[in-house]
């Protein structure tokens, strides 16, 4: 195995075990540049990006480098050679009249001014931006689980505004939404209208700088002189009153002068608890289509145009053993494949079952409990007592709601990873204490009360036996 195909099943990994913000923002554009005396030189874009992956990252990048390699491996970071010609550029740029970016759509500052921006200045407006190459309609894998959802990304990128206005989409995580905001960005560009991507975080740093800045002005000009504006995670608006006041004027003022705009979220706009009813309203204007997990035929489609671009022959036994054992989403799918090739690779061992099933073990031993997620646990909850999921995330004080909610709290601390502000979140916005404190009740409770600790091993095989199923 090369020292690309080293990197390459490296990123796979870190895929799998770096949050997805993070990834998304620090990795997925790394790029290794050389190697020498077992040491590997990454390039990334930005110095912020540098700095970062150095502080939180390295440690882990290394050890997962050196599992892969059988040895100690060092890692080396520096800023992309295009980067470190910026200053060449600036009177090029000046000329052109492009100002330097303020921020890349992936929650950190943009990667400074590069001949990139240059190559696409006239092509792609709003300084410079310009969708994933990755990320197009064509490298999309349809299936039964995304076919409704598909259409109608290609419907809008054909006509903006014409077809569904806005559109939602909704879904899980690593299940394609960005993907299809990116891809109805191409076409849309390709026929001539100005589109702009961006993160629901970014937009609400967008704002913030702009108001310590006092360029308000100049922030609401840059989002609504588009054609079509694509807005990525707005449920991480919710509870913000400032950003969803101005993303409400920003949508009346697109909706208005006939622009598109479509936003993403990991649930139905109805059960975003904190976001206004007057923002919820309107994206029920338009269509609300969502995104579910990969079928069995699509996941085989999906590994199979992966391996293809990989440039292996990998047997069909052993697509079928990661399409049948990785059900949750397409990033997973992916980064297994990877971590089999990369096994396989460093053990001279030929592509095969057997060394699949090696190679996944540890992976797919504790997989049912990374399925489970605070969304889950609501639902489980709220089936087995038969309430309203929006009633255990609301005010409501009622025994009848009470008990499920804090039930809720504690199986999400024993059965997820979710961090307290997760739980919190999912329930409607409670605060830390809150969580601390109905774990701790049911916790209490179930050493004394045989009623309730029944009730809550019932919901817990519950959940289980619905991630064997899905």
């Amino acid at each position: 195995m090369n020292a690309k195909q080293v990197w390459q099943a490296a990123l796979g990994e870190l895929q799998l075990e770096i949050p997805k913000p993070s990834y998304d923002a620090c990795m997925k554009h790394a790029r290794l540049v050389s190697t020498h005396d077992n040491t590997y030189v990454i390039a990334v874009p930005s110095t912020f990006v540098k700095e970062w992956v150095e502080e939180r990252l390295l440690r882990q990048i290394k050890r997962t480098l050196s599992s892969i390699v059988g040895q100690e491996a060092e890692v080396d970071v520096v800023v992309s050679e295009v980067t470190q010609r910026r200053k060449g550029l600036e009177v090029a740029a000046s000329a052109l009249g492009i100002e330097e970016q303020q921020g890349n759509g992936a929650g950190e500052p943009a990667p400074a001014l590069n001949l990139e921006l240059l190559e696409v200045a006239e092509t792609y407006p709003n300084n410079g931006w310009k969708p994933n190459p990755k990320y197009t309609f064509a490298a999309f894998i349809v299936g039964s689980s995304n076919r409704l959802v598909h259409a109608a990304a290609c419907a809008v990128a054909e006509k903006p505004a014409a077809a569904y206005n806005p559109l939602f989409i909704y879904g899980g995580v690593g299940l394609g939404k960005t993907h299809l905001l990116h891809a109805i960005a191409h076409d849309a560009i390709k026929r001539k209208y100005r589109a702009l991507y961006v993160p629901s975080e970014t937009f609400t740093n967008d704002l913030v700088n702009a108001i310590r800045e006092r360029r308000t002005e100049e922030f609401r000009n840059r989002y609504r002189s588009i054609d079509v504006l694509l807005i990525d995670d707005i449920q991480f608006i919710a509870g913000k009153e400032s950003t969803q006041e101005e993303f409400f004027h920003t949508f009346n003022t697109l909706h208005g002068a006939n622009k598109q705009i479509v936003v993403s979220s990991d649930r139905h706009p109805k059960s975003i608890v904190t976001l206004e009813e007057r923002l919820r309203s309107r994206f029920l204007w338009g269509l609300i289509a969502d995104i579910q997990p990969p079928d069995f035929e699509t996941r085989m489609a999906i590994l199979r145009a992966k391996a293809d671009s990989m440039g292996i022959g990998t047997p069909p036994d052993v697509l079928e053993y990661v399409a049948r054992k990785v059900q949750s989403n397409i990033r997973e799918l992916e980064g297994c494949l990877n971590r089999i090739v990369a096994y396989a690779g460093l053990r001279n061992r030929q592509l095969c079952l057997a060394v699949a099933t090696e190679a996944l073990s540890d992976i797919l031993e504790n997989q049912a409990r990374r399925y489970i997620t605070p969304a889950k646990v609501v639902e489980a909850v709220a089936r087995y007592y038969q309430v309203d999921p929006r009633a255990m995330r609301g005010k409501h004080r009622a025994r009848q709601i009470v008990i499920p909610r804090q039930v809720a709290m504690y199986l999400m601390r024993e059965e997820t990873d979710s961090s307290l502000l997760e739980i919190g979140r999912e329930l409607g916005g409670r605060d830390h204490t809150t969580i601390i404190h109905g774990h701790e009740k049911i916790q209490s409770e179930i050493d004394v009360n045989g009623e309730l600790r029944g009730q809550v091993l019932a919901i817990k095989e519950a959940l289980y036996n619905n991630v064997k199923r899905a």
